[in-house]
């Protein structure tokens, strides 16, 4: 289909030489084009540019075959890229936000019982057409918010048989679903309580068991380890990151969420795409990260929702680093998708400026999810993922106004999806 959107406000996130990440003071530049059109060709971002200089482009002489929609007082965005979700679960768990409330902490809870055990025996119980329908709607609800792409976990199965359910209820995702979708091995989500007295056990059954059937049968993108205290070992992430390798899965790791665990280090070590959570992150994890390709990824939902200490960013992102935002939906500790409040909190909690917050949650999200060549920016050739606001005064106004949604019609694959 052939889509031309003119008379926008402003086009937001422009690239006339496409960038894989931006990083450092980089962060808090924003190309925009203003009175602008975007053209739309075969799924593909084909042209965009001024109102005014419409008349020489090539767009003129398709005018009958073309779809238009004004966009007059409006802006359009590419759309937000979630590099980190857990969002094929079977229960939601809002008894332990209860006892949250109460003061039950997040390990309390987990060594009880709930938490991840919590979700792996309800995904024990819960076929995968179950699984499908419900991912779907999910998938559904982060699109009317503006997200085209999104990195899923398994990590609730935490046995052999479960854990590729979960990785193939995803493949059936990227079947029918419209938004890209990038799949994550998390075997080593949380310890099984059947192995909590012999861990290297557990991460043997991961090692010669799980990854070689998964490579086989190509159901992962990446590969991931909780690496933090209570959790897996740096020893033990160690074994698991190089049996991946060796299968040709990158890693992603969650790390340094509940304290300096070495995760960040060995995620580096293995040229991980990404690190994720670190809300212990101080120099010697900076440094460790300036020095290497991963994309330091922070989850604002996730530190909001626990009352965590929330990540050093703006420390992060002085000192030169990249940072991307997800949302980190899951049942326990972040039970919403909405990046749009995703890129609100980075303002209020991590005093992110607005184009630092834009482009964490679009361009360097994409490159925490391998895909920032397609993904992430207005650039011609890539694909047509892109949201058209409701009328807004500024691109600021999108951080601001966290309390409604600004997206009034969101396009994937250069098709009009909500309207």
């Amino acid at each position: 289909m052939k889509l031309l959107i003119k008379n926008i406000k402003e086009l937001i996130q422009v690239e006339k030489s496409p960038k894989l990440k931006v990083a450092g003071r980089e962060m808090a530049n924003l190309e925009t084009i203003k009175d602008a059109y975007l053209y739309i060709d075969k799924g593909k971002i084909a042209e965009f540019g001024t109102m005014a200089d419409i008349g020489q482009s090539s767009v003129v002489s398709q005018q009958s075959s073309i779809k238009k929609i004004d966009a007059k007082g409006k802006m359009v965005f590419p759309c937000w890229c979630d590099s980190h979700t857990h969002l094929v679960y079977p229960q939601s768990r809002e008894i332990e936000y209860i006892d949250k409330i109460k003061g039950l902490s997040y390990e309390e809870i987990a060594r009880r019982g709930g938490g991840i055990l919590n979700s792996a025996k309800k995904m024990h119980e819960t076929s995968e057409d179950e699984l499908v329908e419900s991912a779907l709607k999910r998938l559904e609800e982060i699109t009317i918010y503006g997200t085209g792409a999104v990195e899923i976990k398994s990590g609730y199965g935490l046995n052999f048989e479960n854990e590729l359910k979960m990785l193939r209820v995803i493949r059936r995702l990227k079947e029918i679903s419209p938004l890209t979708i990038k799949a994550t091995f998390l075997g080593a989500h949380a310890i099984p309580a059947e192995y909590k007295k012999n861990q290297s056990e557990y991460v043997d059954l991961i090692i010669n068991e799980m990854i070689p059937m998964i490579a086989s049968d190509e159901l992962a993108d990446y590969i991931d380890v909780f690496c933090d205290r209570g959790f897996f070992t740096v020893e033990d992430t160690d074994r698991i990151l190089m049996a991946g390798m060796k299968y040709g899965l990158r890693p992603k790791i969650h790390a340094n969420e509940l304290d300096y665990s070495g995760g960040i280090q060995v995620g580096v070590k293995y040229n991980a795409l990404s690190v994720d959570h670190l809300e212990f992150t101080r120099d010697e994890e900076i440094k460790v990260l300036l020095d290497s390709e991963t994309m330091p990824t922070v989850l604002p939902g996730a530190a909001f929702f626990l009352g965590m200490v929330y990540a050093p960013v703006r420390k992060m992102i002085d000192s030169g680093l990249p940072v991307a935002l997800g949302s980190d939906f899951n049942p326990g500790s972040a039970p919403s998708g909405n990046m749009q409040f995703i890129l609100s909190i980075g303002s209020i909690a991590y005093k992110m400026l607005p184009e630092e917050g834009i482009n964490a949650t679009t361009i360097n999200g994409a490159y925490a999810m391998g895909i920032s060549e397609e993904l992430g920016s207005i650039a011609v050739g890539k694909k047509a993922n892109v949201f058209i606001t409701k009328e807004i005064p500024t691109y600021e106004y999108m951080p601001y106004a966290f309390g409604s949604n600004k997206v009034e019609t969101v396009i994937l694959n250069g098709k009009i999806i909500k309207q």
